[in-house]
């Protein structure tokens, strides 16, 4: 008996127009609009590195996304990335019935995790000691001042404070 080899839909990207493409009803992922602004940052400053996962439906000739919505929405809601991207967008093709979607919806949520404290206070130390300024760091990895403020307490690095003003409460 032969079996067919597996190809990883990856190496078969194709671009669909955004209008050919439309979201799933059971994604219970949910982005708060800070992670979201990052993401339209990352999207303009990398472009889109990642396809967005689809199923297509050949009835409705239209391709329901499995993962990749906020990447879908941030097309939809950033001029400047639709009018770069021509209203494009990279799409990898699986096909699975809608049980085995839903399954692979929620291990692509689930499988990204989040950051260790521990080695995101690190890279903030890296960054400080590299002559990075707070207003680069926030700017660019995403943080509002008080997250990036734990993480340098969490580091224990005196000298990340050194250009820090503080209040007289203590006094």
């Amino acid at each position: 008996m032969t079996t067919k080899k597996f190809i990883s839909p990856v190496y078969n990207v194709i671009p669909v127009h955004h209008s050919r493409i439309q979201a799933n009803t059971y994604n219970p992922n949910a982005v708060a609009p800070p992670e979201m602004k990052l993401l339209e940052k990352s999207i303009w400053e990398d472009g889109y590195t990642m396809p967005i996962v689809c199923y297509y439906n050949e009835d409705e000739e239209v391709y329901e996304i499995v993962d990749g919505y906020h990447r879908y929405t941030t097309l939809l809601t950033s001029k400047r990335i639709m009018e770069r991207e021509n209203g494009m967008l990279p799409v990898s093709v699986i096909a699975k019935n809608e049980s085995e979607r839903i399954a692979s919806t929620i291990r692509h949520n689930r499988a990204r995790g989040e950051h260790d404290v521990s080695l995101m206070s690190n890279i903030v130390a890296e960054l400080v000691e590299s002559g990075m300024s707070d207003a680069w760091i926030m700017k660019n990895i995403g943080m509002d001042a008080d997250e990036l403020l734990r993480l340098k307490q969490v580091s224990g690095i005196v000298s990340l404070f050194k250009d820090s003003e503080f209040n007289k409460a203590w006094e």
